[in-house]
């Protein structure tokens, strides 16, 4: 008896030593692994911001040229207007050529294509994203199309994480983190906004708050936003007065623009999708004349009113000055609102980010300077309500209510605004999420894979989450009835907090979430699995 018992005690400290001298080792690599990270970090966020300034200077220089072009063609008050007609025409169309032609992931934000490479569903090909965006992104956004830059930004600061992953040959997860810190190092050199590019990277882009990500993303943020400040300025992207912080009494209207902007915002996430889905009826060539029939129409509205077109750079810094008629704002919000879809819709290379800052800031005055005529004490001055409409319509659009108030923070550089933000971006996120609208590059990513699975390539197995929606077609399906090809494996199902190991005879209820194994030879399971867990419903976007 006492020898078992000796054997016993042996045995746990050999077990107790063995299990010392892997988590040693396990530290050991880990650190190894930080080493190797935060410089290779660093060196992505000095390639992003070196992209992001030569980006942003180019645009700068574009729009002088457009709005020279428009000033010099007023001149010439009967046939001026086809200057900057024909201008905004080329701009787009040879945007919409080289996207299709040369680089079709480059279309729009690149947001969503990003997400789809960190998921593994997507391959990112830096060198044909890195010049087909740059250059379609410049005649696209300096033809005036209603467009901002951070989309291509964050899609060219992707490239270049997975350009330097390349060239330094790390392993997969790591090329995954370079191109994540990539995205939120072009991101923060656009809008001279760090901590809003490493938080859109943990919520938004890849939404992994491992160390390894956090740290990467942090550094190369951090000195993707040195480059820019050194190259283009010091400065918030938003030149406004120092605001004070509003009376306790306004909390209750910004909690009403927040309602607004959460309508509104799926409003705008239902109107883009369905012009897009307009918009793909028309296939070849004919493309291009749609893309020229947007352009002519920001070509005449540049005409009338050059600070219409373009990201909106200048029409909301005009609307958070306040200088803005009550009037003019809904004619306004209704024209950006146009022109910002249907120019997303051509699959020209740019985001959406700045124009819906602007269309938020056009929100929050009107109901800044309604509220001041109704209750002038409470809100005694009305820009107040542009600042934090901004980030109330990014979240309502985005869903990402952490991103938005950072980022407004940052690129208005006026801190006294925290508490209405915080109220107006909790009830436009409440609202969105009320109204079951998913989040735009959610509804985006989902919208690329339903039209087109056949670019899904696998290059190693993997595992991915879904949620088993009501009304799906997997919903009251048992496993051994999904008909899951080989390689395709359910490996646990969580129901009520409850998570278990499935078995053929499983039943797949309505909010289960399951949790699959896919190898590389059934990459085509992914888009079975994908319609089987979503609802069948009248009005969702079909391909």
């Amino acid at each position: 008896m006492k020898n078992d018992q000796d054997n016993n005690q042996l045995q746990d400290t050999m077990l107790s030593e063995v299990e010392a001298d892997s988590e040693i080792q396990e530290d050991l690599m880990i650190r190894q692994q930080r080493r190797r990270m935060f410089p290779r970090a660093a060196l992505v966020g000095l390639g992003a911001g070196l992209i992001a300034s030569l980006f942003r200077a180019v645009l700068a220089a574009e729009d002088a040229v457009r709005n020279g072009l428009i000033e010099w063609a007023h001149h010439f008050p009967l046939w001026g207007w086809i200057f900057p007609l024909s201008f905004s025409i080329v701009g787009a169309t040879l945007s919409v050529f080289l996207v299709q032609r040369f680089a079709p992931e480059t279309s729009g934000s690149g947001i969503p294509h990003l997400e789809a490479v960190l998921h593994r569903l997507r391959i990112l090909n830096w060198k044909r994203v890195l010049p087909i965006k740059f250059i379609a992104g410049a005649l696209a956004i300096g033809a005036g199309l209603a467009l901002g830059r951070e989309g291509p930004t964050v899609q060219m600061g992707g490239a270049i994480g997975k350009a330097i992953s390349r060239w330094l040959k790390v392993l997969p997860r790591e090329r995954r983190t370079l191109v994540a810190a990539g995205a939120g190092a072009g991101l923060a050199a656009a809008f001279n906004a760090p901590l809003a590019g490493v938080i859109f990277v943990l919520e938004e882009i890849q939404r992994d708050f491992h160390p390894f990500v956090f740290g990467a993303a942090f550094l190369a943020a951090v000195i993707a936003d040195i480059v820019s400040r050194l190259l283009s300025g010091a400065f918030p992207v938003f030149s406004i007065p120092a605001y004070p912080s509003p009376p306790t009494a306004s909390l209750p209207l910004f909690a009403v623009l927040g309602i607004l902007a959460g309508l509104l915002g799926v409003a705008f996430n239902r109107s883009l999708l369905g012009t897009m889905n307009l918009f793909s009826r028309v296939q070849g060539r004919w493309n291009l004349v749609v893309a020229a029939g947007v352009g002519a129409t920001v070509g005449i509205v540049g005409w009338f009113y050059p600070m219409a077109i373009g990201g909106g750079h200048s029409l909301a810094e005009t609307v958070l000055a306040g200088d803005l008629a009550l009037v003019a704002i809904p004619l306004l919000f209704v024209v950006r609102f146009f022109l910002t879809t249907s120019s997303y819709a051509t699959g020209a290379a740019g985001g959406i980010f700045a124009p819906l800052l602007a269309l938020g800031a056009l929100l929050g005055l009107a109901l800044g300077q309604i509220g001041n005529r109704f209750f002038p004490a409470a809100v005694p001055i009305p820009a107040v309500f542009a600042v934090v409409g901004m980030a109330a319509y990014f979240t309502a659009i985005v869903r990402a209510p952490l991103t938005g108030i950072v980022l407004i923070v940052e690129m208005t550089g006026n801190y006294q605004q925290m508490l209405p933000l915080l109220v107006a971006c909790f009830f436009a996120y409440a609202v969105a999420e009320l109204l079951k609208e998913l989040p735009i590059y959610e509804a985006l990513l989902e919208r690329d894979l339903l039209r087109d699975d056949s670019h899904i390539s696998l290059k190693e197995p993997m595992v991915i989450d879904f949620i088993v929606e009501d009304g799906a077609p997997f919903a009251g399906q048992e496993v051994r009835m999904l008909g899951l090809p080989p390689g395709c494996v359910l490996v646990r199902c969580t129901e009520g907090g409850h998570a278990f190991v499935p078995t053929a005879m499983t039943r797949l209820e309505p909010q289960m979430r399951i949790t699959a194994v896919v190898a590389p030879e059934a990459s085509e399971s992914l888009a079975m699995l994908r319609r089987g867990c979503k609802e069948e419903k009248a009005g969702r976007q079909k391909a």
